[in-house]
């Protein structure tokens, strides 16, 4: 899959969650590559925040990033939003430092990107693929968030909390195209005991019965209350009963959870790249997802590019008959045997490395090494598989190197080693040439790389 941005900008207005402020974001269209990025429009200067995990630095009731003087907070449910949309790469520009609260969910941005749209951009989308469990745990509170390889992206969520109204809940997202149906509109959600503790420190002065739902599960003396309708600057309420005061009913049983759901996946968009995997989270919160988040950021961070998925059960999608029909190389010099993934742009072919090899009667016989030319050649006949297989009469046209550029070897590759060449097209193929990126991987580790450009001929 390609990246994609927006078609078109589209804006949001209303009152702020913690400040109470009115307040406006427009997003915008990005090119490639550029991220997720919140711009403060106020300030002088206009700075930009990238949204990533490293820039969180509170995560009391919402997420705030912050960059030099700017920061910008409760970003969480744009981030939601734009990540189960599939957006790469979105400038949000805000003037102040907070989102707008809206309806207390996803839902306004999700019908802001459906009315605009997306556009697919040329570059392709990173993934960034679990590829064993991964684990954190707060020994603070218990709470914990696990990632297990999946093919492609899911959520769970249970959340337990000491409340008679609120008991332990779970909600489940398999599917990011569900997001909008099953996830989206969950309203956030506050007790009545903490509101007058939230009150006192600053936050929650635009929150209202609106934009959250509002739980009251412990006795609360009416003076109490009207002293916290009198901070809110709304009118009197009496509480006679336990339950959810909000008019609206709830959406769905489980609306909290769906909710913590929601922001759990609006923090991990902080990781700044689409993974695929399976989030398994008990009791998780802005805290607790942002240590993950970062945890994955170093991951994402120190891994400059993934090996290939390789399952050697898997029929290839071509074998070495299919090879052979393309490619004019034989014994001793067709160097792969096989090929798992192929589109117009990329490829990534096999080769069993074995002591019967030819060339390690001399290179060398106490101590066998594949020569790293071999290593690149191998690529190239990858490379020829990539921009033939889609030629008709392909066995009439042969690939030629015409140079190579920017090679590194960085680990021996012996007998035993299971070579992963994967290579993808850096540009259109123009005249007649390709230029290729190739890696060689042995299990998750980069052996060689090497840039190379090749000339494709119709044989005489």
């Amino acid at each position: 899959m390609n990246q994609l941005t927006l078609k078109d900008a589209f804006s949001v207005e209303g009152k702020t969650l913690h400040s109470g402020a009115i307040l406006k974001a427009t997003f915008l269209p990005a090119p490639a590559n550029s991220g997720i990025k919140f711009k403060r429009i106020d300030l002088e200067g206009e700075p930009e925040i990238p949204a990533l995990a490293e820039k969180v630095v509170d995560t009391t009731r919402g997420t705030v990033i912050v960059q030099g003087d700017a920061r910008v907070s409760t970003i969480e449910h744009a981030m939601a939003a734009l990540y189960a949309s599939g957006i790469d790469n979105c400038l949000i520009e805000v003037n102040g430092a907070e989102m707008p609260i809206l309806d207390g969910s996803a839902l306004p941005y999700i019908e802001g990107i459906e009315k605009v749209g997306v556009e697919e951009l040329a570059e392709e989308k990173d993934y960034y693929i679990i590829k064993s469990k991964t684990k954190f745990k707060d020994e603070e509170t218990g709470s914990s968030i696990t990632i297990y390889p999946d093919d492609g992206f899911s959520v769970e969520v249970m959340v337990e909390y000491n409340s008679p109204i609120l008991p332990n809940q779970f909600a489940i997202l398999d599917n990011l195209e569900d997001f909008r149906k099953k996830v989206a509109s969950a309203r956030t959600f506050v007790f009545v005991r903490e509101i007058e503790a939230l009150l006192q420190h600053g936050l929650i002065k635009g929150g209202d019965l609106d934009n959250a739902i509002v739980i009251y599960d412990e006795p609360v003396e009416q003076k109490k209350i009207n002293a916290i309708c009198d901070l809110m600057h709304v009118d009197h309420i009496e509480l006679k009963q336990m339950g959810y005061i909000n008019p609206q009913p709830l959406k769905w049983d489980n609306e909290p959870a769906r909710h913590k759901l929601m922001d759990l996946i609006g923090d991990l968009a902080l990781v700044g790249r689409p993974l695929k995997g399976r989030v398994v989270a008990i009791r998780p919160g802005h805290t607790v997802n942002n240590k993950f988040a970062r945890m994955l950021r170093k991951e994402v961070k120190h891994t400059e590019i993934q090996s290939p998925i390789y399952d050697p059960n898997k029929a290839p999608l071509l074998d070495i008959n299919d090879i052979r029909s393309m490619l004019p190389h034989r014994y001793p010099f067709l160097l792969i045997d096989k090929v798992i993934e192929i589109d117009r742009k990329h490829c990534v072919a096999v080769k069993n490395v074995t002591v019967n090899e030819p060339f390690f009667q001399g290179h060398f016989p106490q101590e066998p090494v594949m020569p790293g030319v071999l290593q690149i050649e191998a690529m190239a006949q990858a490379a020829g598989v990539l921009v033939l297989n889609f030629l008709e009469e392909a066995d009439k046209y042969s690939t030629y190197f015409l140079k190579i550029d920017n090679v590194k070897f960085r680990q021996k590759v012996v007998p035993g080693n299971t070579l992963l060449l994967s290579v993808s097209l850096m540009t259109e193929i123009r005249r007649g040439c390709a230029v290729v990126k190739g890696y060689a991987f042995v299990g998750e580790k980069i052996v060689c790389e090497a840039e190379f450009m090749a000339q494709i001929i119709k044989n005489k």
